[in-house]
């Protein structure tokens, strides 16, 4: 039987990116509220609960609120790409490489977090080496990223395109997040099993899509003795026999004078990398996406792909 997907804030960009990944596909039947009723709550509910999997690309309060309108169903499933359940342990978290059971977590989920971007890279290259022993609990973690301008959804994009707009047009990287509370570290803190919130630093270039996310490590400071090539080992190990996340070899790393943040835009993978220097006593772990790819939509299609496999 065909599936019926129903996309709660179709025409914000995390949606539009999902509505494109959809569009040849036969085996769901996707439900799509009218233009001229896209604020009819009455259509709104309604199509909320005739969905066997409804994806919600929306604020958190108005997150909620379609949640709300789903009390008594038993039947619609919930993918949530806002920030509003990332933290409930009565939703599973939509990272499925996150551990070796994450996946059929979700699959049998009938609620599903999906990640933030900032988080999907950062988790990635933490979460391994704490479920490992290798990061203490207490270790103090930095998070250095930079994103795409369209992770800040239509307004940013608007003003990052404005020919018109110097105060944006002119800018080519910019940090923001400045006063360390992001609303993303509680979810770094979280699902990287840390055991203190990460100083997060955010910054925006001036690019579309793409992320870069980078954790540095000092070797002294971990438990055992660890090197570049124990920490790549570890990862290496985690992330053996999927094809979403790949750990890119040591020596391919060495080769590269620079890493481009926009390498896998478009992509709905991510690629991480061990950067350092053999012998040395610090190694920086990075992760390559694209913000809208395994970062956002990306993510949601395949936690919903899981989730109909059941």
């Amino acid at each position: 039987m065909t599936a019926k997907i129903f996309i709660d804030g179709e025409h914000g960009t995390t949606g539009l990116q999902i509505r494109t990944r959809m569009a040849k596909r036969r085996d769901v039947e996707m439900l799509s509220i009218p233009a001229a009723e896209r604020r009819n709550a009455a259509i709104r509910e309604d199509f909320l609960n005739q969905a066997d999997i409804a994806i919600l690309c929306l604020p958190d309060d108005a997150s909620r609120e379609a949640v709300s309108m789903l009390e008594g169903n038993n039947s619609t499933r919930v993918i949530d790409t806002s920030t509003a359940y990332r933290t409930n342990s009565e939703w599973a978290y939509g990272f499925a490489e996150m551990d070796k059971d994450q996946a059929d977590k979700i699959r049998s989920s009938s609620r599903v977090a999906n990640p933030g971007c900032y988080p999907t890279g950062a988790i990635g290259l933490i979460r391994p080496l704490r479920a490992a022993g290798i990061i203490p609990d207490t270790y103090p973690v930095t998070v250095n990223a930079v994103s795409g301008y369209t992770g800040g959804g239509k307004n940013l994009i608007a003003q990052m395109e404005d020919q018109s707009r110097d105060d944006y047009l002119d800018i080519p990287h910019f940090l923001y997040g400045l006063n360390l509370s992001h609303k993303h570290v509680p979810e770094m803190t979280q699902h990287g099993l840390l055991a203190r919130a990460p100083v997060f630093s955010p910054s925006v270039g001036r690019f579309p899509q793409g992320m870069i996310v980078q954790v540095p490590l000092y070797l002294e400071a971990l438990d055992g003795a660890q090197d570049m090539k124990s920490i790549h080992a570890a990862l290496s190990a985690h992330y053996a026999g999927q094809s979403i996340v790949k750990v890119v070899p040591i020596e391919d790393s060495a080769s590269l004078p620079r890493l481009n943040a926009e390498a896998l835009a478009g992509e709905d993978t991510m690629k991480i990398y061990v950067f350092g220097k053999a012998g040395g006593k610090h190694v920086n772990l990075v992760a390559l996406l694209d913000n809208l790819g395994k970062g956002a939509s990306g993510a949601a299609v395949q936690n919903m792909d899981l989730m109909l496999s059941a």
